[in-house]
């Protein structure tokens, strides 16, 4: 006997039928122009007066260099040892300030078309779930204006109401979003190879080449190429 009282998402799909395809997107690069140093940028100098900001931004930016250095060398010993930054942070007043990011910097960001597409798979009557290296509190406020199904995302640790620093999971980078979206879809009854997935970058390989349908978002030399190579489909989102 089926459940009178289904599980809808929040596109009114119902989860427990499980949808046969799902559009996985990245955000950063992908659904709008961001990184995750500018979100924390943003968040440690919103409330702080202009001379002071002026400041701290001079004694960042050297950091900002070595962590250039630790992206191109490995993203995901990158990604760990920026989230280091957070450590100590108030995980209620950082994820009020998320909040406020998104409306004031990031919204307008979103590239308006990875909204219709997003439209276009919900008519089409497929979920749509976010697969990113930035923190949940982060992407969340974008994944509820939009109303994303899911989120894959990355959590930090937290302490006596402050966070940590460290990750709870491995940086959902490279073969970790693929891994992350197969066991998303052996939960889920989906089929990879009926999905899609959206990716602008080198990094996003892995997640795109796990689906039967990949999509190269503003993609770099190295990716545009290989997109034209595999006869994927490539889209230029201003």
């Amino acid at each position: 006997m089926s459940d009178p009282n289904p599980k809808l998402s929040k596109t009114g799909f119902d989860l427990q039928a499980a949808p046969k395809a799902v559009a996985f997107f990245d955000v950063d690069g992908t659904l709008l122009k961001s990184t995750i140093v500018h979100y924390y940028i943003w968040m440690h100098s919103a409330e702080v007066p202009f001379l002071l900001k002026r400041l701290w931004l001079v004694g960042f930016l050297p950091k900002i260099v070595y962590y250039l250095i630790l992206d191109r060398i490995s993203r995901p010993r990158f990604n760990e040892v920026f989230y280091r930054n957070y450590r100590g942070m108030r995980v209620a007043e950082t994820k009020r300030l998320s909040t406020e990011m998104f409306e004031v910097y990031l919204r307008p960001k979103i590239f308006s078309e990875a909204i219709v597409q997003i439209q276009e798979h919900k008519e089409q009557g497929i979920a749509v779930v976010f697969v990113t290296g930035s923190l949940d509190f982060i992407v969340q406020p974008m994944a509820d204006y939009l109303a994303i199904d899911s989120v894959l995302a990355p959590q930090l640790g937290e302490r006596n109401g402050q966070f940590t620093g460290k990750l709870t999971t491995a940086p959902l980078i490279g073969e970790e979003k693929a891994k992350a979206m197969q066991a998303y879809a052996e939960q889920h009854g989906i089929s990879l190879e009926k999905s899609y997935a959206y990716g602008d970058s080198q990094s996003d390989l892995p997640m795109l080449e796990c689906v039967g349908n990949p999509v190269v978002v503003n993609p770099g030399k190295a990716l545009r190429e290989k997109a034209l190579t595999s006869g994927w489909e490539m889209h230029e989102w201003l």
